[in-house]
């Protein structure tokens, strides 16, 4: 073999590796995007089941130390069929879709978990509870959603007893499996990206070997909370940003997780399809990094103020905003009035996963499938643009 043929084929061999390390496409679906008016509300019905390997309902709860529906409509009642069952039909769609249920989420607080965690006899009747639970109800598996161990009012020895969760979560799995012949329940976690909260809340080399997947929450960088403008999810840091500021980007957040145990194959790198709003200080002072007075308005769909939407930011830059790019953060923004809004959109994600590939992450995680243009009524790019973009970078098929 000539050089330039070894060559050619080291080349191909690598750039074959890197593009199959996104063939894990994790999405998230809300149980209470369902609450939403027309033609916002969004349902298991809405959800195109061939754009994700994975798909997680979030978000179950904790009650007496079990897992527990939310919603009044997440189980099967004797008149009518439950959204789990609603949800869980996709892989009649797709029979290559694995579905995991996710137990937390921030409102739920630390509490909860902290008390199911506390001793071997609680965590035991958790796990084995959690077993009959997906069993019954046909998920593939478990997503932990403790956000976060030792923190928020969540005792220090919490990380700990957050790592014995996992392995003894896994341990139980596994041996289901065996007994029961079906196939080994997954188990995957959702976990901070900030540095400062990384330090505190996990032992990352101990719940990385034996996760199935890391789902890392890479947005919410910025937000109303800061004196100043910031994105949710920049790719980099800003060229101008100085001390623990420059930590607060997707690069820095995967590379740490690496830094301290966790295996690249694992971690799926979270993108968004909402954006974070501000309300500027002053109109003449509307770049990233100037003063800000606080949140932006709420949408009048998903109505949180300080957070909109991809197809609200889509219904703003159609009533005449102004969008930029950040080019060294590789992100969108837009300014209109008063209102600062820092979001991603098909552009920003498409370079996100070319960024999962290069570098050889797992998969992407998207949050959430409710938040993108669904209906394609908003943005003029089709149905589910953003989710749409991922799909088709992590497979590499052009958008045609």
């Amino acid at each position: 073999m000539c050089r330039l043929s070894f060559v050619l084929l080291v080349s191909a061999l690598v750039a074959g590796a890197l593009g199959a390390t996104c063939q894990r496409r994790v999405c998230y679906h809300t149980n209470w995007s369902q609450y939403r008016t027309q033609p916002a509300q969004f349902l298991p019905s809405n959800i195109n089941a061939s754009l994700c390997t994975h798909i997680i309902y979030a978000f179950a709860k904790l009650s007496n130390n079990q897992l527990a529906p939310f919603e009044w409509n997440d189980d099967d009642t004797a008149t009518s069929k439950g959204m789990y069952s609603k949800f869980n039909d996709l892989k009649l769609t797709n029979p290559q879709l694995k579905t995991l249920l996710a137990v937390g989420g921030y409102n739920l607080g630390t509490a909860p978990f902290s008390q199911m965690a506390a001793t071997p006899t609680t965590r035991a009747r958790f796990i084995q509870t959690a077993i009959k639970f997906l069993r019954d109800r046909k998920f593939d598996g478990l997503d932990l959603d403790w956000e976060y161990p030792a923190l928020r009012g969540s005792p220090a020895g919490d990380a700990h007893l957050f790592t014995l969760l996992v392995q003894e979560t896994v341990d139980a799995f596994d041996l289901e499996q065996k007994t029961s012949g079906k196939p080994k329940l997954l188990l995957s976690a959702a976990v901070a990206a900030g540095k400062e909260t990384v330090d505190v809340a996990y032992e990352i080399s101990a719940i990385a070997s034996k996760l199935d997947f890391i789902n890392l929450m890479s947005y919410d960088f910025h937000g109303s909370w800061d004196p100043v403008t910031g994105h949710n999810s920049p790719l980099y840091a800003g060229l101008l940003e100085t001390g623990a500021i420059r930590n607060y980007n997707v690069d820095f957040a995967a590379k740490y997780w690496v830094s301290k145990g966790a295996l690249k194959s694992k971690i799926n790198i979270g993108l968004p399809t909402y954006g974070r709003s501000f309300t500027l200080s002053s109109v003449s002072k509307n770049n990233t990094g100037d003063p800000a007075a606080g949140a932006g308005p709420a949408g009048r769909f998903t109505q949180e103020p300080g957070s909109l939407s991809y197809y609200e930011i889509c219904e703003m830059i159609s009533q005449g905003a102004t969008v930029r790019r950040s080019m060294d953060q590789q992100v969108p923004y837009l300014v209109k009035g008063s209102v600062w809004v820092g979001y991603d959109d098909p552009v920003s994600l498409r370079n996100k996963v070319k960024y999962i590939k290069d570098n050889g992450y797992g998969g992407s995680m998207l949050w959430t499938l409710d938040q993108d243009d669904f209906t394609g009524t908003f943005c003029g790019q089709g149905k589910f643009p953003l989710t749409t973009a991922v799909s088709q970078e992590c497979l590499d098929v052009t958008s045609g």
